[in-house]
């Protein structure tokens, strides 16, 4: 009997999507409830698995782009697919995930481990497309660190060990298996993907239909850092997770936003629309492009909850199973550029928000205290705001009082 695997509906506004990444090649066998492909929209990248044990026949390629229910190929079930797999075939393994988000904080990500080997014990584990690319750029797979579930190596770990090390050489980076023909100018073209294509959309809806403006400050990291070394022990034994500094900028924001209302509310048309909940926006880079997971109602939500919540969102996008309920309805946004080492920049608006708050990395400067210059972990924060229905003393009120809280963590617990 042949089962259709057929492209599912993520979401009624999704039509079409990008068969990024198959993990098994045509006539594998394949295990029910086993991931079989990676699937991308404009929105969210997931996981489709296997219905049912059998044989695998692929009908449509890597890289292509399909409608919602076109179907992709099937699985041959019965006994004459439920022979055993050849002795010599390397042992079943999990799916290849995405590229670890960078965005979060480095605390919530977990720990790499060290990847099985095969039968010599020295050569990570690899999927059928890893394989091939390794095989076709000759590649040393022990130079490179797996991002994937285990450690294990992804073909984005490939494809960005290959352009590091081509940018090293001051030569032009190698092509992908999936670019076009290099030019005598050495000039390659690649589509878009339709992750990429939607951040560039709304970017510059950001900026066409905005009135944008920034106002920065800077935070003395020193309270917030001697309250989570002091407990953050504690913290992990009693709650699971670890204490981040995200939790702490998260609860000081709902504060601040709760004083000034017109920060997390929406223009449209010509009316204002004020929400009395707050759904906070995490911004979380991948190797896909930048996604925005929602942690609804953190004006609710405690340290603990908060920092569980962000864990979850990690994982979820590490074994691309981030939905589009996860991405929407968020009133405002935080985006942590100091886990790439940014030390100041300008967010852009994610619409229809009228507020996104930047965070940058800690940096030991030299501040003046009570007349004296000592030195202190800083970090520059930027609010960008649109100026359509939030005026500069709000919106410098705000950051002013986040800087307070964060300063001075214990009034976060007070709520004063």
């Amino acid at each position: 009997m042949q089962i259709d695997i057929k492209v599912p509906s993520v979401g009624e506004s999704v039509q079409e999507a990008v068969l990024a990444q198959w993990f098994k090649q045509d006539g594998d066998r394949v295990r029910r409830d086993e991931p079989l492909f990676v699937l991308e929209t404009d929105k969210v990248t997931l996981e489709v698995a296997a219905e049912a044990d059998g044989i695998l026949h692929i009908r449509v390629p890597e890289g292509e782009t399909v409608l919602i229910g076109t179907v992709v190929g099937s699985i041959e079930t019965g006994a004459e697919a439920a022979e055993p797999a050849p002795a010599v075939e390397e042992p079943q393994e999990p799916p290849q995930a995405s590229e670890p988000p960078e965005g979060a904080p480095p605390e919530t990500l977990p720990t790499q481990a060290t990847g099985s080997g095969d039968e010599a014990g020295d050569t990570p584990p690899l999927s059928p497309a890893v394989r091939r690319l390794v095989a076709e750029k000759g590649v040393d797979v022990h130079a490179i660190r797996g991002s994937g579930p285990g450690g294990r190596i992804t073909k984005g770990d490939v494809l960005l060990h290959l352009e590091q090390s081509a940018a090293a050489d001051a030569h032009p980076a190698p092509p992908t298996v999936d670019a076009a023909p290099v030019t005598g100018d050495g000039v390659r073209r690649k589509a878009m993907s339709p992750i990429r294509r939607r951040i560039a959309e709304r970017l510059l809806e950001a900026r066409q239909n905005t009135a944008m403006l920034t106002t920065f400050n800077e935070i003395d990291m020193s309270a917030a850092m001697a309250l989570r070394a002091r407990y953050r022990e504690a913290f992990l034994e009693k709650h699971g997770v670890s204490l981040g500094f995200m939790s702490f900028f998260i609860r000081a924001t709902v504060e601040a936003l709760k004083a000034y209302p017109e920060i997390n509310a929406f223009i449209d048309g010509t009316d204002i629309l004020y929400h009395d909940a707050i759904h906070m926006g995490v911004a979380i880079g991948t190797g896909r492009g930048l996604v925005v997971p929602v942690i609804r109602n953190a004006q609710d939500m405690g340290f603990a909850d908060l920092e569980r919540a962000i864990v979850d969102f990690v994982q979820k996008i590490k074994a691309n199973r981030l939905s589009l309920e996860d991405l929407e309805g968020g009133t405002f946004t935080i985006s942590n550029g100091g886990v790439y080492g940014s030390l100041l920049s300008t967010p852009i608006l994610n619409t229809p928000q009228s507020g996104i708050l930047g965070m940058h990395k800690i940096e030991k400067r030299p501040v003046v205290v009570d007349d004296e210059v000592v030195i202190r972990p800083m970090m520059y924060v930027a609010l960008s705001y649109d100026h359509r229905i939030v005026d500069g003393r709000e919106a410098v009120g705000c950051l002013k009082r986040i800087k307070e809280l964060v300063e001075n963590p214990e009034r976060i617990m007070m709520e004063i």
